[in-house]
């Protein structure tokens, strides 16, 4: 990546380049492809949870070029660097998914906890098919038993921020994601 020795200040860590905004962009564009084939003919739902995949979840959104819908939900493990394994459900979806082809946007998923709390509230509620879409996937920290279905990325179990993702709230809005400098 470009600029590699610029750091990012974020409360008290600093944070090095990752992954650039136009990587990200292209495997995002390309998941979109991938859902609009394997939807075609549906109209699917996806379901991103808040906050840190609204900017993934607006770009995928915008790539996929058969009908769709969008609802949110909210969702959080994490306190300042690591998942506490609690997961804090503050918003439900409102939207009927009963019969629905629902796509679960997430942002990262790491142990895999927070979903594994959600899947339950999902499953009870019917819907035609459910999958898993996310920007990036830790392979090394996963622990659930579920499938991610659709992965943009593979990474590290390592601590990144950007493109949504944060460190107590900061970060979201850069453009590239960054990764905790060592």
């Amino acid at each position: 990546m470009e600029n590699a020795q610029i750091l990012v200040q974020l409360h008290d860590l600093s944070f090095k380049p990752y992954l650039s905004a136009s990587a990200i962009g292209d495997k995002v564009n390309a998941l979109g492809v991938a859902l609009s084939k394997d939807y075609e003919g549906k109209k699917p739902l996806l379901v991103a949870i808040m906050n840190g995949s609204f900017m993934f979840a607006a770009d995928l959104m915008r790539s996929i070029s058969i009908d769709c819908e969008i609802t949110f939900i909210k969702s959080s493990s994490y306190s300042g660097t690591q998942s506490t394994g609690n997961l804090n459900v503050t918003l439900g979806p409102n939207d009927t998914i009963t019969g629905r082809d629902v796509i679960i946007v997430e942002d990262i998923v790491d142990s895999g906890h927070s979903l594994q709390a959600l899947l339950p509230l999902f499953q009870e509620k019917n819907p035609k098919s459910l999958k898993i879409a996310t920007l990036l996937f830790k392979p090394e920290a996963f622990k659930g038993n579920y499938s991610v279905d659709y992965k943009c990325f593979e990474i590290p179990n390592d601590f990144i921020v950007g493109y949504g993702l944060d460190y107590n709230e900061l970060g979201r809005n850069l453009k590239d994601i960054y990764v905790l400098a060592k």
